[in-house]
């Protein structure tokens, strides 16, 4: 391959950073690496009500954790940025114009009412459900016209209604779907702000990407991609898909079952280059079939054409079995360097202290007292195993309550502090009829084990979103294994 390949991570800043974004970013840093190119971040921050500048810094900090060490970014510039789509929407409104003037893309002045009858009417039909293309049959200068008197509209994407489109896939090979399957995309909302399809074409062209190297989720957009590639007189780069990392039971891996947060993995202990290993065993394989390798041996060696296609299972216990070897493998010096860096670093002490100094009479007291701080899953004390179930309720009201609570209110929770988990925590209960001293005593003990502890909006601060969502699901586990 030539030394001008250019691949990229675009990650989406609207939550914790995902491993799915660390497993697609190591192919795509490796295969740079490899040939000498390039190894671009973008932010596609294209959804505006969720995209927050706190999230995107943890994916960069994430990121840079695990040594994917990028060459062009947000934070360190480029020669092809602007590198957050935020900041490139007049790009955009440029080439919809070169769309709509092509008759490649329309305007659709349908009403959110409108569509909604629509999808009802379809799907009691048990049709097709999509656009059924109204819009496309207005002349362009009553089109014109509408939109100069301020009439809402969107750009749609014109597809072509007969035929295929084929797309190759390098490790699938060719992809055909019919046209007439897919839907006319929204490229261009009201608000002026590009849909996710569009900036993801234009940017992809223009940051100069030879090699679009993403999950498998997104072959089912991949023919409205190619089309916009034709519309525009593009080159397409070289697609190539990888397989979903999936639970046992072969559903993609999601934070309802498994921990996907990167914080997470770091706060529980899992060392960067364990990580990155047991990644590049999800989708490849070493050719002399060893389990344990650098970062470097993986850039030297991996194929891009030669990742499994087979639905690779993220095991928590096979990635804890690699991690100790790489532990088992450090000095005493190096292993007591990796403690102090994480779980025993001054900062991460020093927000613990205040909360238990007043509570301890030794210094010997601060392990026993504090030691929630420290693991990964909890034991629950036996006096706190009856608390853990609300009074006056049942072992499944109080998991229910858990998991509405940790979805639809602390999940949404932007920045991770007491104040905004408190305010989470008393909006749950004047939603769903609880009081507060009938939910605190149960998450209390669910993310601590304990009756006893710091004070518990501070306590679950210094805990990290990570470890309680995965404490509060753990919890819900064992709720259900009671009886009622």
């Amino acid at each position: 391959m030539a030394s001008s390949v250019r691949t990229r991570i675009a990650p989406s800043p609207t939550g914790d950073p995902h491993v799915g974004t660390a497993y697609v970013a190591l192919f795509n840093y490796a295969l740079a690496r490899q040939t000498g190119g390039s190894f671009v971040l973008r932010i596609e921050d294209t959804d505006r009500q969720r995209s927050t500048t706190a999230s995107e810094r943890q994916i960069l900090d994430a990121l840079s954790w695990l040594g994917l060490e990028w060459d062009e970014g947000p934070d360190i510039g480029g020669e092809f940025g602007p590198y957050r789509q935020s900041e490139r929407t007049e790009i955009y409104l440029e080439h919809v114009e070169q769309l709509v003037a092509k008759g490649a893309a329309y305007p659709c002045f349908c009403t959110r009412e409108r569509l909604d009858a629509l999808r009802v009417e379809q799907k009691a039909a048990k049709g097709r459900l999509g656009y059924d293309r109204l819009c496309r049959s207005i002349d362009p200068e009553e089109a014109r016209r509408r939109i100069e008197a301020g009439e809402d509209h969107v750009i749609r994407l014109a597809m072509p209604t007969e035929g295929e489109t084929v797309a190759h896939d390098l490790l699938r090979g060719d992809i055909v779907i019919a046209n007439a399957q897919v839907d006319d995309q929204v490229l261009l909302k009201s608000d002026g702000h590009p849909t996710y399809h569009l900036a993801n074409v234009v940017d992809d062209h223009l940051m100069g990407i030879t090699h679009v190297i993403r999950a498998e989720e997104w072959i089912s957009s991949l023919p409205k991609h190619v089309q916009l590639y034709h519309a525009l007189g593009w080159q397409l780069p070289v697609f190539c898909h990888l397989p979903l990392l999936r639970n046992a039971d072969t559903s993609k891996i999601s934070k309802r079952k498994n921990p996907v947060s990167l914080d997470h993995f770091r706060q529980a202990g899992i060392l960067p280059e364990a990580l990155l290993n047991y990644l590049a065993l999800m989708g490849w394989t070493m050719p002399d079939e060893r389990d344990q390798f650098t970062l470097e041996d993986f850039v030297s060696e991996f194929r891009l054409e030669d990742i499994s296609l087979g639905g690779p299972v993220f095991d928590l216990d096979k990635l804890n079995w690699l991690n100790g070897k790489y532990i088992r493998d450090f000095s005493v010096d190096e292993l007591l360097a990796r403690l102090r860096d994480n779980p025993l670093s001054d900062s991460y002490l020093r927000s613990i202290l205040p909360l238990v100094q007043e509570r301890i009479d030794t210094l010997a007291d601060f392990v026993a007292y504090a030691d929630f701080f420290f693991v990964g899953d909890v034991r629950y004390e036996e006096s706190a195993m009856h608390k853990l179930v609300a009074k006056d309720r049942t072992p499944p009201q109080t998991a229910k309550a858990f998991r509405i609570l940790l979805e639809e209110h602390l999940d949404t929770i932007l920045e991770w502090n007491a104040a905004n988990i408190e305010t989470a925590m008393r909006e749950f209960c004047e939603a769903n009829g609880w009081t507060p001293k009938e939910l605190f005593m149960p998450i209390r003990i669910a993310v601590t084990g304990r009756t006893a502890t710091p004070p518990l909006f501070e306590t679950m601060e210094v805990l990290g979103k990570p470890r309680c969502r995965w404490r509060l699901r753990r919890a819900m586990e064992t709720l259900r294994g009671m009886k009622t």
